[in-house]
C-alpha cells in the first residue's frame, strides 16, 4: 500500500493478519463457551483453571428453596435475604422502585447481568437467586444475582470467573468497559465496573458490582441512560445493603467503611495490554474485540522509528480483532507496548514520534496529517493524529496514530480508518490513555 507499511487485502501481511484473525476467532469461541474458569492471582492478573465440574444445562439447574445440593445447607434457603424495595432505594430516591421478578436457580437466565457468559459461574453450586427491580419513573432497572457455592473455595473460583467475564465481555455487542473500581470495607473483595452500550443520543450505562462473601458470590447491577458514565456510589451503596442481608448466613462479611477506588480491572491479557472490553465501540461491528499476538513494527511512513530503533529494553504488540464481524481483512487495532531504561528514554521515543508525524506532510508528498488531540493526565502524556495517504486512482489510505508515555513505558497505537469503521477523536484518545495506563505492568 503506497504511503503505508500495512498491506491491503490479499497481500502477504493481510494473509498473516487473517491467520491471526482465525486464531482469535477460536479463542473467542472458547471464551464464549465458558469451558474454563479464571481466578485472581497475585499482581492483579487472572490465571486459567480447569472448569468446574458439571455443566450449565437446564437439567443441572440450581434451585432455590426445596432443592439443595446438600440437604444440610440452609444458606439463603429462601428469598428473605434478598434486597427489598427499601434496599433498592439506595440506587436512587427518584421515582418508585418495584420488584419485577424473583427467581431461584430454575428460573435463572443465561444473561441476567452484563457480560454473563454462561448460566452459572459455579454450575456445581448449591443455589442461585435472581431478583429484578424496575423504576417506571426513571426507566432505570436493576438486578441482584446471588450464587451460593458448596464452600468458600468454590465461591472464590466463581468470583474470579465473573471478573474474567467482565474484562472480556464476550457475551455483549457494542459494549465498552468505561471505568472500574476496587472495593474495600465490604465482603472479602470486590469490583465495580461501568459499561456503556451505544443506543442512540444517550448511552445505556450498566454499572455492575461483583463481591465475594464467604460461600456466596454477589452481583448487583444498575442500568440507566445518560450522556456520561455514572459514578459508582449508587451501586456501592446497594451492594453494601445487599451484603448486610446475606453475609450473616454466607460468611465473609468484611469490615470497615465501604469504599470504591478507581483501579484497572484484572484481565487475562498479557501484562501491559488492554482488556478487550476496554476497546472502543464501533457501530457497524456487532462482535466483541478479541486479542492475538501481533507483529511489532506495523507503522505508516510518518513515524520513521519503532521501539527497536529507539533501543527499548523490551517490546511487544497485541492486535485486537473482531472475529466473525463483517469487516475487511485490514480491520483491527495494533497496540505496541515498550519498556525503556528510564522515563526520559520513554519520553524521548514519544517526542521523536511526535516530531516525525507532525512533520510528515513535508517529508512524505502523499501525506496529509492533522492532530486529533493531546493527553496530559494521571502521569500519561501523548498525542493522537489522523493521517491519510494518496494511494493512486483517487484512493486514500487513512489511519489513526497514537503514542504516549507513562513512566518508563510507552505505547503506540495504529488503527486503519475504513468505510463506516471509524471512531471519534475523543474515543481514540481515551483508548490511547487506557493503553498507556495498562502499559505500566509490562515487565
Amino acid at each position: 500500500m503506497a504511503g503505508s507499511h500495512r498491506a491491503q487485502r490479499g497481500g502477504g501481511r493481510a494473509a498473516a493478519r487473517e491467520a491471526r484473525r482465525q486464531k482469535a476467532r477460536k479463542r473467542n469461541q472458547t471464551i464464549a463457551a465458558g469451558v474454563a474458569v479464571v481466578v485472581l492471582v497475585g499482581g492483579g492478573g487472572i490465571a486459567a483453571l480447569n472448569a468446574f465440574g458439571g455443566d450449565d444445562s437446564s437439567g443441572d439447574a440450581k434451585k432455590g428453596s426445596g432443592d439443595d445440593r446438600s440437604s444440610d445447607s440452609k444458606v439463603l434457603a429462601d428469598d428473605t435475604g434478598l434486597l427489598d424495595v427499601a434496599g433498592a432505594k439506595t440506587l436512587g430516591s427518584t421515582g418508585t422502585w418495584t420488584v419485577s421478578d424473583t427467581s431461584d436457580g430454575s428460573g435463572a437466565g443465561d444473561h441476567d447481568y452484563v457480560c454473563q457468559s454462561q448460566r452459572f459461574a459455579d454450575p456445581s453450586g448449591l443455589r442461585t437467586w435472581v431478583r429484578k427491580f424496575a423504576n417506571a419513573s426513571t426507566k432505570d432497572s436493576a438486578v441482584q444475582y446471588v450464587e451460593v457455592s458448596n464452600d468458600a473455595a468454590a465461591a472464590e473460583k466463581a468470583y474470579g470467573t465473573i471478573v474474567g467475564w467482565f474484562s472480556q465481555c464476550a457475551a455483549e455487542k457494542r459494549t465498552r468497559l468505561n471505568n472500574s473500581y476496587l472495593l474495600s470495607g465490604m465482603g472479602e473483595k470486590g469490583w465495580i465496573a461501568v459499561f456503556g452500550q451505544a443506543t442512540g443520543p444517550k448511552t445505556r450505562y450498566r454499572t455492575v458490582s461483583v463481591t465475594l462473601a464467604g460461600q456466596a458470590t454477589l452481583v448487583v447491577e444498575h442500568d440507566t441512560n445518560g450522556t456520561s458514565p455514572p459514578k459508582p456510589d449508587a451501586v456501592l451503596n446497594a451492594t453494601a445493603a445487599a451484603l448486610q442481608k446475606i453475609c450473616p448466613q454466607t460468611g465473609g462479611c468484611g469490615s470497615g467503611t465501604p469504599a470504591a477506588k478507581a483501579s484497572l480491572l484484572p484481565t487475562s491479557e498479557p501484562a501491559g495490554f488492554m482488556a478487550p472490553a476496554e476497546l472502543p465501540i464501533i457501530a457497524a461491528v456487532d462482535k466483541p474485540w478479541v486479542s492475538t499476538p501481533g507483529k511489532v513494527g506495523n507503522t505508516t511512513q510518518c513515524e520513521r522509528t519503532d521501539p527497536k530503533k529507539a533501543k527499548a529494553a523490551k517490546y511487544a504488540t497485541q492486535t485486537y480483532l473482531a472475529p466473525g464481524a463483517k469487516v475487511p481483512t485490514e480491520f483491527g487495532l495494533d497496540d505496541t507496548v515498550a519498556r525503556f531504561a528510564s522515563p526520559n528514554a520513554a519520553a524521548a521515543y514519544v517526542n521523536l514520534v511526535r516530531k516525525n508525524v507532525d512533520g510528515c506532510q513535508k517529508a512524505v508528498s502523499t501525506a496529509k496529517v492533522h492532530s486529533a488531540g493531546n493527553l496530559s493526565t494521571g502521569g500519561v502524556k501523548g498525542e493522537a493524529w489522523e493521517a491519510s495517504f494518496d494511494t493512486g486512482n483517487g484512493k486514500k489510505a487513512k489511519f489513526r496514530i497514537g503514542v504516549a508515555a507513562a513512566g518508563n513505558h510507552a505505547v503506540y497505537l495504529l488503527f486503519p480508518v475504513l468505510t463506516d469503521l471509524d471512531i471519534t477523536d475523543s474515543a481514540f484518545l481515551d483508548t490511547l490513555r487506557r493503553a498507556a495506563e495498562r502499559s505500566v505492568s509490562y515487565k
